[in-house]
């Protein structure tokens, strides 16, 4: 029996590879017709241009702002006690659909240059949602250094809905929500979802938390993702998953107990990180940035949490960011702190307006890190572009007959590194061409050389 299994998954396997074969191969024929001037993403962002100490310090210092244990504990308490990753991976009820299922206009959105090792599309419900958009992930790769979370290997995406700041008026509405998805199985992916939430009264309740999702990190025991409008952080437990009692609309504590708007899961916010400078600005005038996207780079030591500030508006050029990660065996996943303040240890700006995606890594023997960003073309109908990028100048894979650099997904998400198997791992989130998936960082690298 364990043979025949494993020539199973071979022939899945060969087909995987067959599909995604001719998928590239028809997407590098289509890109010929794509024309330069239509890629309005694919123009040079150029080099990297060191940002002052000084000045980056006092713009990007953020202030941590943790809840007490005891509502934390007060709410688990109520709540039955917490189930964490582990009880949700258990309690799958969606299944991500292989590359072979997925459709042909699904499969149009993945990228020409370089070729997608894997690929998975949503269950067809959540493909064809109106109402929420697929903007972030993060993976066990990040987590912990055996890329595992326990004996499992698994991604979390998160999803934003539509509503923006506005108060929910029914399911769905305005919430932020995380697929805990369990990949062990690469044949097999499967998921639930869980809303994020935050205490109230001590722990007595909750209340949904509203919030863009455009970045998201889970290092250590902790998941990090980008405040509403990208003001600022918030950070959750992951052994603080919680499971409601009542399948109702409310969010919440109800007569009858905790309710979710008909989610079984949820998980509440442990902290925030805020800007000391204020809120966040946009435009040419911007001051303190708001929030972009999100990822790990566990190439410097302590490992950091890479950024890039949201889109600017008329802004010429785009900050990234990082800060390093706590230590401290008592503040695992937590971001290194001085009496409250948390501040940038290295920070640039780049002509690449609009990142959606970024991603710090230095490989084995290098002289410097090189930085990767994803930037859509400014249209939903045609290709982003993705570039490497170091002080010195940026280079991107050059895909069509016009040397356009429009060769990245559409709707391009952010950036996701597993070190374990070389992989970076991003997702679309173009309406009903929605899909996970999966590129080498080493094919990235040849792609622009």
């Amino acid at each position: 029996m364990k043979q025949r299994g494993r020539h199973r998954r071979r022939r899945r396997g060969q087909a995987l590879r067959a599909t995604l074969a001719g998928t590239a191969l028809a997407l590098t024929a289509a890109a010929t017709l794509i024309s330069t001037s239509q890629a309005t993403g694919g123009n040079s962002p150029g080099g990297l241009t060191a940002l002052r100490t000084g000045s980056a310090s006092q713009q990007l210092r953020l202030h941590e702002n943790l809840t007490s244990r005891e509502s934390l504990d007060t709410l688990s308490g109520n709540m039955g006690g917490n189930v964490g990753v582990e009880g949700v991976l258990d309690d799958t009820d969606h299944a991500l659909r292989n590359t072979a299922d997925c459709s042909a206009r699904e499969r149009s959105a993945l990228p020409v240059e370089p070729t997608v090792t894997r690929a998975y599309c949503w269950e067809r419900a959540d493909a064809r949602t109106a109402q929420w958009r697929p903007r972030s992930v993060t993976t066990s790769g990040d987590a912990d250094v055996t890329g595992q979370w326990g004996t499992r290997r698994v991604i979390l995406a998160g999803w934003t809905h539509r509503g923006g700041a506005t108060a929910p008026t029914a399911r769905g509405d305005a919430f932020a929500k995380v697929a805990f998805v369990d990949a062990t199985d690469p044949e097999a992916l499967r998921y639930r979802w869980v809303l994020l939430v935050a205490p109230r009264s001590g722990g007595k309740d909750f209340t949904a938390v509203r919030s863009g999702l455009g970045g998201m990190v889970w290092y250590q025991d902790k998941l990090i993702v980008t405040a509403a409008h990208g003001a600022g952080l918030l950070v959750f437990d992951l052994h603080r998953v919680l499971r409601t009692g009542v399948d109702g609309t409310a969010v919440g504590r109800t007569g009858a107990g905790y309710s979710a708007a008909g989610y079984r899961y949820v998980m509440p916010a442990i902290g925030s990180y805020d800007p000391e400078g204020g809120s966040c600005t946009r435009g040419r005038d911007r001051t303190v940035p708001c929030f972009g996207s999100l990822s790990l780079d566990r190439t410097t030591a302590p490992a950091s949490l890479v950024a890039t500030e949201a889109a600017a508006g008329r802004a010429e050029r785009t900050r990234v960011w990082r800060y390093p990660f706590s230590t401290a065996a008592y503040r695992t996943g937590l971001l290194a702190d001085a009496q409250g303040h948390v501040d940038a240890v290295e920070a640039y700006s780049t002509k690449g307006t609009g990142v959606s995606g970024v991603l710090s890594h230095r490989s084995a023997g290098a002289r410097e890190a090189r930085w990767y960003v994803g930037r859509p073309s400014g249209s939903g109908s045609l290709r982003g572009s993705l570039w490497r990028q170091n002080g010195d100048g940026a280079q991107a894979a050059t895909c069509t007959a016009d040397q356009s650099h429009a060769c990245w997904g559409l709707g391009p998400g952010a950036f996701s590194y597993w070190p374990q198997t070389g992989e970076l791992w991003t997702l679309t989130d173009t309406a009903a061409q929605r899909v996970l998936y999966a590129v080498p960082l080493s094919s990235v690298d040849k792609s622009v050389e």
